[in-house]
């Protein structure tokens, strides 16, 4: 008997029994369905959990903390000799560092004023990992800085009122500062206690450049970069290290000048993610403190592999319900059809094309099940990623976060459910179908079976 003719066998059959094998198809494509659904949250959560911190974090970056010191369980401050060892390290494209003034930074423009955070930086080495200007151009001499996006939107006048933020937290026009800032001249004022009594300097400075808006609506960057000639300054004023101010009652330096020379944020980028790993390793081992994403990144998908291969699990338990539909379905099919199998033993068919037969009629009925479980289960995907956010917000009054997705299907999903369903439904054919090739054939024919 040939295979066309054994497929064609298997057709018939199924049409003279349609109720009961589209009822078998019904249970086993909502086995389908519910595993491939139940599975689509842990992948859609971690998706969402993904996204959020490779948007928060750049994903080739590798902050350096410190390094620790033999036997103390504590970490000194990096030097430019740390920075010398991470720039020759395989497959780093940039080593940024920076230092930041040690007192809170106030800058002012006529009658505008604005808090912020003052650094030095080495350019050169923020171009290589990916710093870039919205206007201007970078600074050329000692008064020269450059400020972040975000510094001239919250520069303000310096009699606004407390409620000057409007409801999305940003400055409210009428005290802001609407003229061009670049090439506009700025006072950075910096303070130090001196016998007993807080003096303060203001040092001229020049804005000659912007930076380009972050990536993210979320983040604000307000930042001042100084010149090293102009740290120097503020460090002969104060007369400390970044210009840390003083305790105002005992006006001494203990423990501060060993920051001399240090950097307080040190970060280095691989020039692919691939290198993260490797480049973390090697600082490790050289007993360096660090930190990547790709770290984090590790964690967190080995909790959500964990969570997925139990939602996979409880799903399997339905296809395996549904396999009990099946191996009823099958038994009842080798009784109806001991008349035929007996006429096609009589005829010549061998036990192993009869087993062959049963089997592909329970996998037909698992293999379509499992094609209309994977089409509801896309369809019911994208409902619950639709509908979930507005029953959320109706209920409980919450706007869910943009990015968040309920429900993810990737390709390898239905891939393993379809996997899965198949072993099922052969096994459960297994049983009958080697049931059929012992039947009698006299028996058959007189339907005694």
């Amino acid at each position: 008997m040939k295979l066309k003719d054994q497929f064609r066998f298997v057709r018939q059959n199924m049409k003279k029994n349609k109720t009961r094998v589209y009822m078998t198809i019904l249970a086993t494509a909502m086995g389908c369905a519910f595993l491939i659904v139940l599975a689509s949250v842990g992948f859609g959560l971690q998706k969402s959990v993904v996204k959020e911190i490779t948007e928060q974090r750049v994903i080739t970056q590798i902050d350096v903390h410190g390094k620790e010191l033999k036997n103390e369980g504590e970490f000194r401050p990096l030097t430019d000799k740390d920075i010398q060892l991470f720039e020759k390290v395989k497959d780093v494209k940039a080593v940024t560092r920076r230092k930041m003034v040690q007192q809170d930074s106030t800058y002012s423009h006529g009658t505008y004023q604005e808090p912020a955070q003052t650094y030095v930086t080495n350019f050169p080495s923020e171009i290589k990992a990916g710093f870039e200007l919205s206007k201007g151009r970078l600074p050329r001499s000692k008064e020269e800085v450059v400020v972040g996006y975000n510094f001239p939107l919250n520069l303000a006048l310096m009699d606004a009122p407390e409620d000057r933020y409007d409801n999305k937290g940003k400055l409210k026009e009428k005290y802001r500062y609407t003229g061009e800032l670049l090439g506009e001249k700025l006072e950075l004022t910096v303070k130090q206690f001196k016998n007993g009594k807080q003096v303060e300097k203001k040092l001229p400075l020049t804005v000659v450049g912007i930076s380009k808006k972050p990536s993210r609506e979320w983040t604000e960057d307000r930042s001042v970069f100084i010149s090293e000639a102009m740290l120097m300054e503020i460090e002969n004023f104060t007369g400390t290290p970044k210009g840390m101010m003083l305790d105002p009652d005992s006006e001494k330096m203990d423990g501060i000048s060993a920051n001399k020379g240090t950097y307080d944020e040190v970060k280095i980028y691989a020039k692919d993610m691939e290198a993260v790993q490797n480049i973390t390793d090697k600082l490790k081992e050289k007993k360096y403190a660090t930190y990547s994403v790709v770290n984090e990144l590790k964690q967190v998908n080995m909790i959500f592999m964990i969570a997925k291969a139990g939602l996979i699990f409880i799903g399997t338990i339905a296809i395996l319900i549904a396999s009990i539909g099946i191996y009823n379905t099958m038994t009842m099919a080798v009784t109806e059809r001991a008349p035929d199998i007996g006429i096609m033993k009589a005829i010549g068919a061998s036990p192993k094309t009869i087993k062959r037969i049963f089997l592909l009629e329970s996998s037909y009925i698992g293999l379509i099940g499992a094609i209309i479980g994977t089409i509801v289960s896309y369809g019911v995907s994208y409902t619950v990623n639709f509908a979930v956010p507005l029953i959320i917000n109706q209920a409980f009054g919450e706007e869910t976060p943009p990015n968040l997705t309920f429900s993810d299907i990737p390709i390898i999903l239905p891939i393993i459910c379809v996997v899965i369903c198949y072993g099922v439904t052969i096994l459960s054919g297994m049983r009958p179908a080697q049931r059929a090739t012992k039947v009698d054939v006299l028996k058959a024919m007189r339907r005694e079976v």
